[in-house]
């Protein structure tokens, strides 16, 4: 019979409306403005004790929350506020309280009902230019890249000087400079020529004094702005690849000034997380064990992160095998015997080269993994307004991480042990994946931001859509009656769908989407044009009212379909060479036209067939 589906094709189209409804339902619930805790380190646990000295100094400081609580891993603690404006003075007061071992940062806490979250339910990603997100202004410490590659000229020039046996005393001077001292004036000038052929970057002066030979070696200006330009580039590049990590749509990360990075973060659910990711400067430092009787100069000592090894402590020479630098990939793991954490590293090729070359000489001597992080104690003074200033001042924390003896030389695949627990492998794998920090970081400002373009912008791209559906739903109605009814039904369902798919996927909706959005409320539209103009056609053609139903919707489905799909093809290359706004755009419309069809065409088909099917009509009201 003409006009009926089985019972069910009803039941299948009946379930993906009510699906589509389930996860359109988060977004009926806005956030709460918070404040989120965790420790330093990731394998930190956010304890009763941490909360009640949060929660204290928010009474200390007058400041109404609610709805504290932790996690059940016990990583995050999370304290809800009344208002945002009270976010940044419970942050400070709370980071006072706690110390420098604990991380505290803004959020935007999650309201959707357990009921909802327990299916995976959530609401859509909104952009910064609908909700706002968190806003990070980072300083790169250039200095620590200048006073690093200082460093390396020291190694490189003892080195060099070596190999020619050219006999001298080089050291690293306070200030950044380099002095070699010679007894001989033949032996400085001979160092000097080695290091104007390899290190034609740095700037030479000879000093005699007291019968000694000194040549002093600083960089050019033109190099220290080369390498201030560098560290930043680099860490634009390494924190762009860990906001990536970090799975965040949408991400602003820019430069700013000189030596400034601006990193802005849509609709972060762990911001401590987010803060901790971004902001650490973990790097490794593979270095050879002191042999028992190296010169003091040539050899430094550092504790292990785990106490009770080896005395807690051991020797490293201070020449540097490879950084974490060369480090191509780096994946979480378990050690097959002892079932303790681990991280499985591969180098890239020229650092494969250099591990090789090391190793294969130095069997049964030992190979030692520093990990270092930059960290900061906090301290607060009264300046002279009698106003608190906060003071944090940064230092390395070098501790060793693993010490092995070398069985046989390694390659550009080997692995570190002697990890704490799988976050903070985890942690590390992900810092060495997403790239080393040329210089150390600081956060200068944190706060949340709101809606970029506006709430009034906002409001006016919102009533956008309502307009338009409204004027949509006026015409389709008094131009074609029921049948008009059926498609504002449909275009509703649309929407519905739209927005569930969107939050499935965790897209996210900017305003570029909106307009896409509205784009495709036209386009539904327009495929229910097709078919009520075509089952018009066959009504005049002298079609019964189920035979003009029923060629209608299917010779109209050839032109929606091409139709639509020239669209989808458009909107697919938008999001490939698109970016930000423009990417937001495609998505929504991408998904626009998948929901639109199955609605125009599956949907509307599937009301008009409950209301006209199996019956015997004379008239239809279209």
């Amino acid at each position: 019979m003409l006009n009926q589906y089985p019972l069910w094709k009803y039941i299948l189209i009946l379930l993906v409306v009510v699906v589509g409804f389930f996860y359109a339902a988060p977004n009926l619930y806005s956030p709460d403005p918070a404040v989120q805790l965790s420790g330093e380190s990731s394998a930190t646990v956010i304890d009763d004790r941490a909360l009640s000295i949060a929660t204290k100094a928010l009474k200390a400081a007058n400041i109404d929350f609610f709805g504290e609580e932790v996690n059940e891993k016990g990583t995050n603690g999370l304290i809800r506020l009344k208002n945002r404006e009270s976010q940044l003075p419970a942050q400070k007061a709370i980071q006072r309280a706690l110390g420098d071992s604990y991380i505290v940062a803004l959020n935007l806490a999650s309201t959707t009902p357990n009921w909802l979250a327990d299916f995976g339910a959530q609401g859509m990603k909104l952009g910064l230019d609908l909700s706002g997100g968190v806003h990070f202004l980072l300083e790169v410490d250039t200095n620590s890249a200048i006073a690093k590659r200082m460093e390396f000229y020291t190694s490189g020039i003892k080195k060099s000087l070596r190999e020619d046996k050219i006999r001298g005393f080089i050291r690293l001077e306070e200030d950044g400079s380099i002095r070699g001292k010679f007894k001989t004036e033949e032996l400085r000038e001979q160092a000097n020529s080695k290091v104007r052929t390899e290190f034609s970057e740095l700037v030479r002066q000879s000093v005699d004094d007291d019968g000694d030979f000194y040549l002093y070696m600083t960089i050019s200006e033109a190099k220290i702005k080369e390498i201030e330009n560098y560290a930043v580039d680099q860490n634009l590049t390494t924190l762009r690849n860990r906001v990536n990590e970090l799975g965040v749509s949408e991400p602003l990360v820019q430069r700013q000034g000189r030596n400034r990075i601006v990193v802005e973060l849509p609709g972060v659910q762990d911001t401590t997380r987010a803060k901790r990711i971004i902001g650490k400067t973990a790097n490794m430092e593979f270095r050879l064990e002191a042999k028992y009787d190296a010169l003091a100069s040539a050899k430094e000592e550092f504790e292990f992160r785990e106490a009770g090894r080896r005395g807690g402590s051991a020797f490293l020479e201070r020449d540097i095998v490879i950084t974490g630098e060369r480090v191509a990939s780096a994946s979480a793991g378990f050690d097959s015997q002892t079932s303790q954490p681990q991280v499985n590293i591969t180098l890239d090729s020229e650092g494969g080269a250099m591990m090789h070359r090391v190793t294969r000489h130095n069997i049964k001597r030992g190979l030692g993994v520093l990990f270092i992080e930059r960290k900061s104690r906090t301290r607060y003074e009264t300046n002279a307004a009698g106003e608190e200033v906060v003071i944090k001042v940064p230092y390395d924390e070098k501790r060793i991480i693993s010490l092995a003896t070398i069985q046989d030389a390694l390659g550009v695949s080997f692995r570190i042990t002697g990890l704490g627990n799988p976050a903070e492998a985890a942690e590390l794998a992900l810092l060495l994946r997403a790239g080393a920090l040329a210089a150390p970081l600081e956060f200068v400002q944190e706060r949340t931001i709101g809606p970029s373009l506006g709430a009034e912008n906002i409001e006016l791209g919102i009533m956008s859509v309502q307009i338009g559906l409204a004027l949509v739903a006026v015409f389709m109605m008094v131009y074609y009656r029921l049948f008009g009814v059926v498609a504002m039904l449909g275009l509703s369902i649309n929407l519905v769908l739209l927005i569930a798919a969107m939050s499935i996927l965790s897209a996210t909706l900017t305003l570029p989407g909106i307009a896409g959005i509205v784009l495709t409320v036209g386009m539904a539209v327009d495929a229910n044009v097709l078919i009520f103009a075509r089952i018009r056609e066959e009504l005049r053609a002298g079609l019964s009212p189920q035979q003009a139903i029923n060629a209608g919707y299917d010779r109209a489905f050839v032109t929606i379909m091409d139709a639509n799909i020239t669209t989808l093809l458009v909107a697919l290359i938008l999001y490939a060479v698109g970016a930000g706004p423009v990417r937001g755009f495609a998505v929504t419309l991408s998904l626009g036209i998948i929901t639109s069809m199955f609605t125009a065409i599956v949907g509307t088909r599937a009301l008009i067939n409950m209301i006209h099917g199996g019956r015997k009509i004379q008239k239809l009201s279209i």
